[in-house]
């Protein structure tokens, strides 16, 4: 398998760009800049992101805690710097064993976080990340792939103290 595309199907459409002509490049510059409705938050919710490396595991149980735990104050999300293709089977096991859902939550890379400010982000990679946030946390929790399902459970268990606690810290703040 060679090229670029490794043996996947061809892209549809032109694979060249063409120059815009004056009436499309003034349609452009004439439209009204609009913020971004992410940055508005009318609902008063902390926006927060969990941040590990494949966002498999512990992002997914942090996500899935602040949604559970603080869903009336905070607006959780996850991601990965290398995103695995599916949320580790045992993380779902070990957060249904808790009643925690992760109905529509998904492994997602930083990528879909670039244009997108948050209030906190909670790096559990234990890699430099570069988003936009007013405060970064660093948690230094195992990672627990390819270990067994004991040690799910104790990283979940961890996972949820610290979440608690930053929820909890949120909610004093808001008072």
């Amino acid at each position: 398998m060679s090229g670029i595309r490794h043996g996947r199907p061809p892209m549809r459409g032109s694979s060249r760009l063409r120059p815009r002509s004056p009436v499309e490049t003034s349609a452009v510059l004439e439209r009204p800049k609009q913020e971004s409705p992410i940055l508005q938050r009318s609902d008063g919710k902390k926006r927060i992101l969990f941040v590990c490396i494949g966002n498999s595991c512990r992002s997914q149980m942090a996500e899935a805690y602040a949604r559970a735990y603080g869903a009336d104050i905070v607006d959780a999300t996850s991601a990965g710097l290398s995103p695995a293709s599916i949320i580790m089977p045992l993380t779902r096991k070990v957060l249904a064993d808790r009643n925690i859902s992760t109905t529509g939550q998904f492994p997602k890379g930083m990528e879909t976080t670039a244009h997108q400010h948050y209030d906190v982000i909670v790096n559990m990679s234990g890699m430099p990340v570069n988003t936009r946030a007013a405060r970064v946390l660093r948690w230094n929790v195992q990672d627990p792939v390819g270990h067994t399902e004991e040690t799910y459970r104790n990283v979940a268990a961890e996972i949820e103290e610290l979440v608690m606690r930053l929820i909890i810290e949120i909610r004093s703040a808001m008072r």
